[in-house]
């Protein structure tokens, strides 16, 4: 079977995963301050051929990954994303976020003041635990690597229209509660990736923090089918 590679979105770390029986997947940190330079680090440290997931920031960059290396690529799996260019509205929001850093704020603060779209309203709820592993996701983020991810988001450019190239098989999954990249967005990624299958859940945005099990058994259930 392919490695399995997840690149976590961001102000995210590894912790997204826990629980969903991927404990061999391999676990890249996302520092760099653009797509493209962190495509090229990428390929650089990863095997020859791969089966890449990644939630948000991460699945954007896996989805360059893909349009820029596609036979290194076994299979993608996007998860809570968005393929569209950045709107003036989200660059306003990332150059918020650099200025509060650079005004002593840290990324478990910021992190905080949007964690009601980071969870469904059910996890705030009933999920305390939930609640402070996103808040310490962006704790051990840090302030340094998330002022590089904001940086990052900003070099984002429109992947919609480039999908159609794609030849590997895809897993889109998306919450049916997720404020921030909402079900639609799935939809219109899964349509234009020839070989695309798409799945929903009632969860928030950080969806397999949510729903560790059966996201975790669909993702490896659907990587065994890319073998060699």
């Amino acid at each position: 079977m392919y490695p399995l590679v997840l690149l976590p979105g961001m102000n995210c770390t590894e912790d997204l995963w826990l629980g969903a029986g991927l404990d061999d997947a391999i676990h890249p940190v996302l520092s760099k301050e653009s797509v493209d330079a962190q495509v090229d680090a990428l390929l650089e440290q990863l095997p020859e051929v791969f089966v890449v997931a990644g939630i948000s920031l991460g699945a954007i960059v896996g989805m360059a990954l893909a349009l820029s290396a596609p036979q290194r690529i076994a299979g993608i799996c996007l998860v809570s994303t968005n393929a569209n260019a950045p709107t003036p509205m989200q660059y306003d929001g990332w150059n918020d976020w650099i200025r509060r850093l650079d005004a002593g704020e840290d990324a478990g603060e910021l992190q905080q003041s949007i964690l009601s779209g980071l969870l469904s309203p059910r996890s705030i709820s009933d999920r305390p635990d939930l609640v402070e592993r996103a808040l310490r996701m962006g704790r051990e983020t840090g302030a340094a690597r998330l002022r590089a991810q904001l940086r990052m988001q900003g070099s984002r450019v429109d992947l919609l229209g480039r999908l159609s190239s794609l030849r590997a098989p895809a897993l889109v999954v998306s919450g049916r509660d997720d404020e921030i990249c909402r079900p639609g967005f799935h939809t219109e990624i899964a349509s234009a990736i020839p070989r695309a299958r798409l799945v929903s859940y009632d969860a928030g945005h950080l969806l397999p923090m949510e729903r560790p099990h059966e996201f975790g058994h669909l993702l490896k259930s659907w990587q065994a089918q890319q073998r060699a």
